[in-house]
C-alpha cells in the first residue's frame, strides 16, 4: 500500500528488457550510440514534427536546461506559485540560467491568465530597473493532479506570445495527462504553443530518464552546450536512450499512465463514500489529496499504508490532507485494502 510517490515504483519490464539489450557489446560513448541516434526520429514521428532530443538523467535537470535555453540572466520566468520549479528544485533553473521565477496565482494549480497578465504588466519591456519577461512555464499534469485543457492552454500560450515570451511544459506527468485527455502529444505540445518541453519517464516505468525535447530548433543550438556543462553529458547515453526508446515504443508508456490513471480514479471512488473524507480536486491524472480524520490516518500508516502528508487550508490536529499516488505498478487489490481500512 505505497502511495508516497510514482517515483516510489520500480522499472518496467519492458525498459528493464531494454537495458539487458543495450548493456550488450560496446557502443560509442557520449551520444554516439545507435541507440541515441534513433530517438530523433521516433519522437519525431511521436510529435508529428522534427524534433531535437536531448536525454538527461532528472526531471530538475530538463527544466532547468530547457528554462536555460529560453531566457537570459536578466529574464523572468512566469509559473505557477506551486510550480516544481519554483518549489522543489532547490534554485536549479535560477542557478543554470541566471533568470527569475515570478509566480502566479491561479485556482487548481493552474496558471489564471487574468493573473499573468497582471504579473506581465508589473515587467514592462524595456526597463532597465526591472527583469525582462522571457518565459513562461507550465506544468501538466499540475502539481495537485489537476490537468489543463488544450484550450487553457492555448490560451496562456496566447498571452505569451502577445508578450514575446517563450513557452516551457514541465511534463514529468505528460503520460497521466494524455491517458486522461485522450489527446495526441503534438495537440498538447507544440500544436497548443509549446516550444520546449522537459518529457518525463521516471515516474512512469523507467529507471532514471528524462529528455528536453525541442520543437522550435532555434532554441536547440547551445542545448548541447548547455547540458555537457551542467554534467548530464553522460558517457553511457545509449542506457539513457534505451529507455526511452522503450517507454513510447508500441505506445507502452500512455499503457503504463492509463493503469496509474484507473488506480486512482478507483482509490477516490473509495474515498467519496467515506463520509468523514474531503477530496480537494475530483482527481484527474494520478494523484489524490484527500484529508482524512487523524484516527484513520493513524489506523492506515499502523497498517502499512504509505502517504506524504500535504498540508491544506482547513487542515487541522484532528483531520489533515495527504497526498496519495498512484503508479503503473499500484495492485487493485492495495487499492482495497486501503479503503477496506479507512473504512474502520
Amino acid at each position: 500500500m505505497d502511495f508516497t510517490s510514482d517515483n516510489a515504483s520500480g522499472i518496467a519490464p519492458e525498459i528493464l528488457e531494454a537495458l539487458g539489450r543495450a548493456n550488450a557489446g560496446t557502443a560509442s560513448s557520449y551520444g554516439a550510440d545507435g541507440v541515441t541516434a534513433r530517438l530523433k526520429a521516433k519522437f519525431s514521428e511521436l510529435f508529428e514534427c522534427e524534433v531535437e532530443v536531448f536525454p538527461v538523467v532528472t526531471g530538475t535537470a530538463a527544466n532547468a536546461l530547457a528554462l536555460a535555453a529560453l531566457t537570459p540572466p536578466y529574464g523572468a520566468v512566469l509559473c505557477h506559485e506551486l510550480a516544481h520549479v519554483h518549489l522543489d528544485e532547490c534554485g536549479a533553473p535560477e542557478m543554470y540560467s541566471g533568470a527569475k521565477l515570478v509566480p502566479v496565482g491561479g485556482a487548481k494549480a493552474k496558471i489564471d491568465p487574468a493573473l499573468l497578465r497582471a504579473e506581465l504588466d508589473k515587467l514592462p519591456a524595456g526597463v532597465v530597473h526591472h527583469v525582462q519577461p522571457a518565459a513562461l512555464t507550465l506544468t501538466q499534469s499540475t502539481e495537485l493532479g489537476s490537468l489543463y485543457s488544450l484550450d487553457e492552454i492555448s490560451a496562456l500560450t496566447a498571452i505569451a506570445r502577445e508578450r514575446n515570451l517563450r513557452v516551457h511544459m514541465d511534463g514529468a506527468r505528460f503520460a497521466n495527462a494524455l491517458a486522461a485527455l485522450g489527446v495526441s502529444p503534438a495537440q498538447a505540445s507544440w500544436k497548443a504553443g509549446v516550444d520546449i518541453m522537459s518529457f518525463g519517464a521516471t515516474k512512469n516505468g523507467a529507471m532514471a530518464a528524462e529528455a528536453v525535447i525541442v520543437f522550435n530548433r532555434d532554441l536547440a543550438r547551445d542545448l548541447s552546450f548547455r547540458r555537457k556543462r551542467a554534467g548530464h553529458l553522460l558517457s553511457k547515453m545509449r542506457f539513457l536512450s534505451a529507455q526511452l526508446e522503450a517507454y513510447v515504443a508500441d505506445g507502452l508508456w500512455l499503457r503504463l499512465a492509463g493503469h496509474a490513471n484507473a488506480m486512482t480514479a478507483q482509490l477516490a471512488e473509495g474515498l467519496r463514500n467515506l463520509p468523514e473524507a474531503v477530496l480537494h480536486l475530483a482527481p484527474q491524472a494520478n494523484e489524490i489529496f484527500v484529508r482524512l480524520p487523524a484516527e484513520t490516518l493513524l489506523r492506515l500508516k499502523e497498517a502499512g499504508a504509505g502517504f506524504h502528508r500535504w498540508p491544506m487550508p482547513g487542515d487541522s490536529d484532528g483531520a489533515y490532507t495527504v497526498r496519495l499516488v498512484t503508479s503503473f505498478q499500484t495492485d487493485p487489490e492495495a487499492v482495497g485494502r486501503f479503503i477496506s481500512i479507512a473504512r474502520g
